[in-house]
């Protein structure tokens, strides 16, 4: 585990440029934290943030079955459809505009493979280290909130399991926006302890004075606030997280 970087300052930029990359062939892969060959003791993470893996896969490839424990799971497809198989007895394709969410528990193994023969698929996959070990696995999959709706952040994700979109096992909450038109927003921070990881998908983005582009992404905490400017033909995702993990 890496010390606490908020011992040493308020913010980390992560530049797209700076990620580790390993092109498999039928995957090319982007990784913002340590993961599989790629080590960089300054990002092996940010809070409850383990993985955050950007991932083109080939036509009719995938991954497959492969062990999970104690770790939370979102699977946002950016491009293309995925199909997923798990040994719950899941089986089913999810597509853009829907995110998928696994906790893996006491352990858990699924297979993960594009459902395209012809196009390749584009996905963020997500790891966080959930507040509660050793849970009965589950998955879910959900439609994301309409995303025609433009100019604001949307909910995708919330610890509430009676809520209305995707939840896990941590305080964690995630946003998506897209946006057509330049847009001013200041993100509260939702629980004191957390931070937010502002990842932009695409486009152009500047949140607190520091500006991001393509894959950039700017990690906050010790705030209960982020100024952000969203400029027009962005696309950006915020996670909320706690700085420091606590298991029970």
């Amino acid at each position: 585990m890496s010390k606490d970087l908020s011992q040493e300052s308020k913010y980390v930029i992560h530049k797209a440029s700076a990620r580790g990359h390993a092109n498999h062939g039928w995957l090319d892969a982007r990784h913002s934290f340590s993961f599989a060959n790629y080590y960089d003791a300054h990002k092996i993470h940010f809070g409850a943030i383990r993985v955050l893996n950007d991932d083109v896969i080939a036509a009719g490839k995938g991954f497959g079955m492969h062990p999970h424990n104690n770790m939370e799971i979102i699977t946002i497809p950016l491009e293309g459809a995925l199909a997923h198989e798990d040994s719950m007895g899941n089986a089913s394709v999810i597509q853009h505009g829907e995110i998928q969410v696994m906790s893996a528990g006491t352990g858990v193994q699924h297979s993960e493979f594009n459902n395209s023969n012809k196009d390749v698929v584009k996905t963020l996959q997500i790891w966080i280290f959930p507040n509660k070990e050793n849970v009965t696995p589950r998955y879910a999959q959900h439609l994301l909130p309409d995303m025609k709706d433009v100019n604001k952040l949307i909910q995708i994700l919330s610890p509430d399991p009676d809520g209305d979109v995707a939840w896990i096992h941590q305080d964690a909450w995630f946003y998506l926006g897209r946006f057509e038109e330049n847009t001013d927003i200041k993100y509260d921070v939702k629980k004191e302890g957390n931070g937010a990881y502002i990842f932009v998908i695409k486009g152009r983005v500047d949140a607190d004075n520091h500006t991001l582009l393509d894959r950039d992404a700017l990690g906050v905490w010790d705030t209960h606030e982020v100024s952000i400017k969203a400029h027009a033909g962005s696309t950006l995702l915020i996670m909320d997280v706690p700085m420091h993990i606590s298991t029970h």
